[in-house]
């Protein structure tokens, strides 16, 4: 059963290239060799260091991570710090990381966390880390206290997750939740209404969202949302990291100081009340920032690796999993998990994988 070599070449060719097979993969096709495990496996890494293979670093991360809406959002006048450097930074940043940790099979858990990223001048002076300079892309080593590391903390990510002008924990939380962990939220009751952020800074979102949680239709979601979301907060609108909410207007309480990561030197804003970033997770564990919550998804790579699996699975058969197909993701993840979780080697778990043969 399952696909014949010719449909198998056509998929794996889609997945890896978004093109036809080429004449290589078509030639073992034709002898009936493709649905032989080891040429399988040497064919898709043949694929995968092939030029061609950038199309799926672009078109999965598109799919996976909305990145292909990066531009969609243009920022309220209030980040006035975004330009156009900014805005080709952010999606770029991406792109590589992902092509990295495919092209090293490094740990799926680097998607979390890692002590590295691709960054410009542009992108590193966003970030508040000296020495780096020109528009040039290249890896380098995060400083311990940059609050960076991972997919989560990087400006592509927390700029999609967001409005125009204030940031949604809602959002995020739910974005974190269906993309990175696999467990999509239950979409808000339809007579529910939006939490719109008072822009004054007179309130704070945690403070609204209380009394948004105490509707019991809505704690259940909440208590699962809320802590990514809460985590995230000390980033802004655009990805940079804040101490206190900027808001339109002065007033009681409300400074009005020079932006230290802004292009143009002296550029003021209005600030408002500090940002909460701590919370708890539906298991009761309990984190104060983002480094924190981070450390509490390490604690679990098959997470992270059933979602990954998962999100390949979709994408590479253009079909959505049955409950039938928990086993077979199972055994994805367990394969997976003992060559070290790399990412490279769950790629070929789910080529291999009866899924991808016969669905």
């Amino acid at each position: 059963g399952g696909l014949d070599d010719f449909a198998l070449a056509s998929r794996l060719s889609y997945l890896l290239w978004n093109s036809m097979p080429d004449a290589e993969l078509l030639e073992f096709a034709g002898k009936g060799l493709l649905k032989d495990d080891k040429t399988l496996r040497s064919q898709t890494e043949r694929m995968l260091k092939d030029w061609r293979a950038r199309r799926f670093v672009h078109d999965f991360t598109g799919q996976w991570l909305d990145l292909s809406e990066i531009h969609e959002m243009k920022p309220d006048k209030l980040y006035s710090e975004y330009d156009e450097a900014l805005a080709w930074s952010m999606p770029e940043e991406t792109r590589r990381f992902f092509m990295e940790v495919l092209a090293k099979n490094l740990p799926v858990t680097e998607f979390i966390h890692s002590d590295w990223s691709f960054l410009n001048g542009r992108l590193a002076f966003h970030y508040g880390i000296p020495g780096i300079e020109g528009m040039n892309m290249r890896k380098v080593k995060l400083p311990a206290n940059s609050h960076r590391g991972g997919l989560l903390t990087q400006a592509s990510i927390l700029k999609l997750t967001t409005n125009a002008t204030y940031t949604s924990p809602i959002m995020r939380g739910a974005f974190v939740l269906d993309r990175l962990l696999g467990m999509p939220p239950s979409p808000p009751p339809p007579d529910v209404e939006a939490i719109e952020p008072d822009i004054r800074g007179a309130v704070t979102l945690r403070e609204q969202m209380k009394a948004h949680k105490t509707q019991a239709v809505c704690a259940s979601c909440h208590v699962k949302i809320d802590p990514p979301g809460f985590a995230l907060e000390n980033f802004d609108v655009l990805g940079g990291w804040r101490e206190r909410y900027r808001v339109s207007k002065g007033g009681e309480g409300i400074d009005h100081v020079e932006l230290p990561n802004h292009p143009r030197i002296g550029q003021r804003v209005h600030l408002a009340r500090p940002v909460e970033a701590h919370g708890e997770t539906a298991s009761g564990q309990t984190f104060q920032n983002i480094d924190e919550y981070k450390n509490i998804l390490l604690k679990d790579p098959d997470k992270i690796t059933r979602n990954l699996a998962r999100q390949l699975l979709v994408y590479g058969t253009g079909a959505d999993l049955t409950f039938a197909d928990r086993r077979e993701v199972e055994k994805i993840v367990g394969a997976t998990k003992s060559k070290g979780y790399g990412f490279r080697a769950l790629l070929h778990e789910v080529v291999q994988s009866q899924i991808f043969r016969n669905k």
